[in-house]
């Protein structure tokens, strides 16, 4: 399955910049820079030691192209695991297709997206779920992301993998090796033992699995839904956290008639903030399928954020208190945090009456935590991020657990979680070697699946499909 060819790519950016990097990674890669490569100091790029950069040019016959610096790194000891040169040239559209082209008439073929890491994975510099990972980190876009990204690439994820996967398979061999001895009814592997591992590898992927819903959403953005009758101040709140204009804000009600959405950065994680239309009666057809898109919202938000105006706290508090035991009732487990705004229009008396009135409706056994603000002012908008991030569980990234972020992996998981339960069940009914070593064979394979033991073109395919070229 290893390519014998030489591959080349533009590594940076396509467009014009200061600098841009062409990649070669194969057997002669270093060979065929040699013969376009004029070094300053008459260097043979054939005779240099491996992760050294060299100063000259790149030639076609008797013109010069560029003046370029060559990075030279022999294999194995590079990325993809064969010879790689990195020519950094000046960073012209006209100059860099030209190096390409030169080194294609040379024999070099276009690298296909993600081909470069592909070869690193054939060639055993990484496991699959670290290739995988590479994507993850060119795409992270907030510290949380990055951080996962740079775990699973460093192969946390995967040794942890390893290491299940390592200890069933030894005790996989012993129950097969009783199946060599059936006539003579003797048990190699230990029951107690192997049922004690299973419980640790039950354990171990449940919370791999669990970690997925809170992976996943750190990966695109944790969803915050901005939910409340119209002119509370949503559209306010909404580009006081993002510290621009995002949304239209207007004295009339009803002004947005569809959510609006845009994701900040708190504290190194992505949060997307959802404005939606107002929560109320009307005969709008296009008020209400707003209003039916606000609930849709909601579903998926990980925190709701109800917000209402001070004044309408004191004056209907029972009514507030309703709607938030509605809200609370429909999503039990959703952290709920009533937003009180336009705080800066009460008088000191009314306040202080505010928040014992609030104190007395807003209990822990509730659930439901309130927050004084003024999105007009901003007063309130930075003891709000930090309840957010309190309120999301972010303890799994500060604690430097694993978290599962990509689908495939979790599917796998869940896949062997099943197979795992079926062996334990089986032992508990004493069910013979030869059935138990079947469930135990399909747990493997869906533990090879993720750190790519276990692979085929078409998966292969799927999943370097999603990089980009020159990667």
């Amino acid at each position: 399955m290893i390519p014998k060819d030489t591959i080349i790519a533009l590594a940076t950016p396509s467009g014009a910049g200061a600098i841009a990097v062409i990649r070669l990674s194969g057997r002669e890669a270093i060979s065929l820079v040699s013969k376009l490569f004029r070094s300053v100091s008459n260097k043979d790029l054939k005779k240099v030691n491996t992760h050294t950069i060299h100063l000259g040019y790149i030639m076609a016959g008797d013109t010069t192209i560029d003046k370029v610096l060559v990075s030279v790194f022999k294999g194995p000891n590079s990325y993809t695991g064969e010879n790689v040169v990195e020519i950094s040239c000046h960073g012209s559209l006209y100059i860099q297709q030209q190096i390409i082209q030169v080194f294609i008439r040379q024999g070099c073929r276009m690298a296909n997206a993600g081909e470069f890491t592909l070869r690193a994975f054939l060639n055993g510099k990484m496991d699959l779920s670290q290739a995988e990972a590479v994507a993850d980190l060119i795409s992270s876009e907030n510290e949380a992301s990055h951080k996962i990204a740079m775990q699973q690439m460093r192969g946390g994820f995967s040794n942890e993998i390893k290491l299940l996967r390592e200890e069933l398979l030894n005790f996989a061999s012993l129950i097969e090796l009783e199946l060599d001895f059936s006539e003579e009814d003797v048990e190699f592997a230990d029951r107690e033992e192997f049922e004690g591992l299973l419980s640790r590898i039950e354990s171990v992927l449940k919370g791999l699995v669990d970690s997925f819903a809170m992976g996943n959403v750190i990966k695109s953005g944790i969803p915050i839904a901005i939910v409340g009758e119209p002119n509370v101040g949503k559209s306010t709140l909404l580009n006081a956290l993002l510290k621009e204009e995002r949304a239209i804000v207007s004295e009339i009600a009803g002004t947005t008639r569809d959510s609006i959405e845009d994701e900040i950065t708190i504290g190194g994680i992505g949060f997307r903030f959802i404005d939606t239309a107002g929560i109320r009666e009307t005969s709008d057809k296009v008020e209400r399928i707003g209003i039916e898109r606000t609930y849709e919202k909601m579903e998926k938000a990980e925190v709701v954020l109800f917000l209402i105006s001070a004044m309408d706290v004191l004056d209907h508090e029972a009514s507030f208190y309703n709607e938030l035991k509605k809200i609370r009732t429909k999503y039990p487990s959703k952290p709920l945090i009533a937003l009180i705004n336009k705080t800066d229009l009460l008088p000191t008396d009314k306040l202080l009456n505010l928040k014992n009135k609030l104190n007395e409706l807003l209990s822990d056994k509730d659930k439901m935590e309130y927050q004084l603000l003024s999105a007009k002012t901003g007063l309130g908008i930075e003891e709000l991020k930090s309840k957010l991030l309190n309120d999301v569980n972010a303890g799994v990234l500060r604690n430097n657990e694993t978290i599962v972020t990509n689908s495939r992996h979790y599917d796998a998981l869940l896949k062997a979680l099943e197979e795992i339960k079926k062996v334990q069940h089986g032992l508990q009914e004493g069910l013979s070697g030869d059935l138990l070593a079947i469930d135990i064979r399909q747990a493997l394979y869906h533990f090879g699946e993720i750190t790519g033991e276990i692979t085929n073109d078409d998966l292969l395919g799927n999943i370097f499909a999603n990089f980009c070229i020159g990667k």
